[in-house]
């Protein structure tokens, strides 16, 4: 089983709500994009499938487990089968590229194996084998202070892959990426996410990625759902919807790349393509 939400909202400690009524299945394997306006709710809907947050109200399943009913022990087991691609990663300056890949792992091995990474590296072959792809591996040895914006957010995504998570969670993966190799990441992504047989779901911005890339596509909008649907039928018109109002709108938002019209003109609220 992969991801359930029912009925799920999350209102932070000021009262504000982010998350409304979301409704959601996504099934092991699947491979979802989720757009929006910034303030949508997208980065928070990802750290709640993460668990870095836990719903106000509503059900959350992930995995097969509902995290809200885990001790710390079952938690931290759960947490260590989910991946979270950060758009910044939080990567320490003076790490070495080898040591922060190996950390994707840290939550699964024993005390004395996770100290011993930190100081000397365990696995060279493992790590290189998962920067090959994200044509890093001359940065193996190279301090992440040394490294681009683009190349952080690679090892980001190198650190996940090692870790071989079930669900990976992707806020804003290419964001510092210049077109070009953002669009070869995000479908790079989506090809491992697919030969692995792992959960994908990514906020992204760019609107063009999404569709050409995820076969299925969650428009949020002020913390609710939009619409769901399978990319092939997300038209200019419920785009239009989506960010009708947004200072930005869906021109700027698809990053100037135009979006086919295949269904035509939807009159009135758009529909949720459940």
């Amino acid at each position: 089983m992969g991801v359930v939400l029912e009925g799920v909202g999350l209102t932070h400690a000021g009262g504000l709500p982010a998350l409304q009524g979301i409704d959601l299945r996504i099934e092991a394997g699947e491979r979802v994009a989720v757009i929006g306006s910034s303030g949508a709710g997208k980065t928070t809907l990802l750290r709640l499938l993460a668990t870095g947050l836990m719903p106000s109200n509503g059900r959350l399943m992930l995995l097969g487990q509902t995290p809200a009913q885990l001790g710390s022990a079952a938690l931290k087991k759960l947490r260590s089968r989910i991946g979270l691609i950060h758009q910044s990663p939080p990567l320490p300056p003076r790490q070495r590229v080898v040591t922060a890949v190996q950390a994707g792992r840290l939550g699964q091995w024993s005390l004395p194996r996770a100290l011993m990474s930190l100081c000397y590296p365990l696995d060279i072959d493992g790590v290189e084998q998962v920067l090959t792809p994200m044509d890093l591996t001359d940065k193996l040895f190279s301090r992440c202070d040394q490294l681009s914006g683009g190349q952080l957010q690679r090892v980001g995504i190198a650190r996940v892959l090692y870790q071989r998570a079930e669900l990976v969670l992707a806020d804003e993966p290419v964001a510092a990426m210049d077109p070009l190799l953002a669009d070869h990441t995000v479908a790079l992504l989506n090809r491992l996410a697919a030969e692995r047989q792992v959960t994908l779901v990514a906020s992204l911005h760019a609107v063009d990625l999404a569709l050409k890339h995820f076969p299925r596509v969650i428009g949020l909008r002020a913390g609710r759902v939009h619409f769901d649907c399978p990319a092939g039928q997300v038209t200019d018109a419920l785009l239009e919807s989506l960010y009708a109002n947004d200072e930005l709108g869906p021109v700027q938002a698809q990053a100037n790349h135009p979006v086919p019209q295949t269904f035509g003109p939807v009159a009135g609220v758009a529909p949720r393509c459940l």
